[in-house]
């Protein structure tokens, strides 16, 4: 029986992590965001990094630590409204934006995994999101090549996996993980509860595609925006 200590998640990030790297990162504002492998990459000092993700998540918080410590130069991603040191980065020029409608994004996360090259849409034909991009017609109706993603590292968080890579999300955390998952030539997914083998009628993204599986420590699990309403009269609690 061996004795070697399995490497922390620090020390897989810092092992994986090096300036100019397209990283592509799961979640959706802060519901399924890797947090422990994001702090990780923070504390790798990597930089001049392009992000992938769908938002950037919120100040001080998921992918926002990345912000803070100026380790992100590009970022592509479908909606950045909820952080604003993200919106003055941008507006001071400090930060490249590549913003792609979310199913277009999504799409290239997929296509990249899938080994597709290139696709066309509709969404976004004669808007500024296709200026510079070929088009082409198709029954009489113009669409915009959209490209692949393939990222250098991608991260994701997932409710269940096993010793094999295997991955199970739930919920809504599931969002944008299955698909940057086989969008990164390499992959590291923590994960909340780590076990021996999950049924593979469950299995959500396969263990081929996962490089690294971490067991997530525990954390509160942060709300973006808390949104409630007084109880009607008489109601209970």
């Amino acid at each position: 029986m061996s004795n070697t200590t399995p490497p922390s998640t620090a020390e897989i990030i810092a092992g994986l992590a090096h300036d100019g790297m397209t990283i592509a990162v799961g979640g959706f504002g802060l519901c399924g965001i890797p947090s422990d492998l994001i702090e990780a990459l923070r504390d790798s000092g990597a930089r001049d990094l392009t992000i992938v993700s769908n938002n950037m998540g919120v100040d001080g918080k998921g992918l926002g630590l990345l912000l803070e410590n100026h380790q992100v130069t590009k970022v592509v991603a479908s909606y950045v409204g909820e952080n604003k040191l993200f919106a003055r980065q941008y507006l001071d020029g400090d930060l490249e934006v590549e913003f792609n409608p979310q199913g277009t994004l999504a799409e290239r996360l997929r296509a990249g995994g899938a080994g597709i090259p290139a696709f066309y849409t509709r969404t976004g034909v004669g808007t500024a999101v296709a200026e510079g991009k070929p088009t082409a017609d198709f029954d009489g109706i113009t669409y915009v090549q959209e490209r692949g993603i393939i990222a250098d590292l991608a991260l994701v968080h997932a409710h269940t996996g096993d010793a094999h890579g295997n991955l199970r999300y739930r919920l809504a955390a599931r969002n944008f993980n299955p698909a940057v998952a086989t969008s990164g030539l390499v992959t590291v997914a923590e994960v909340e509860h780590l076990v021996d083998a999950l049924d593979p009628e469950l299995v959500h993204t396969p263990g081929v595609y996962v490089a690294h599986t971490i067991q997530a420590r525990e954390r509160a699990k942060d709300i973006e925006q808390r949104t409630v309403r007084p109880l009607p009269t008489g109601a209970v609690a």
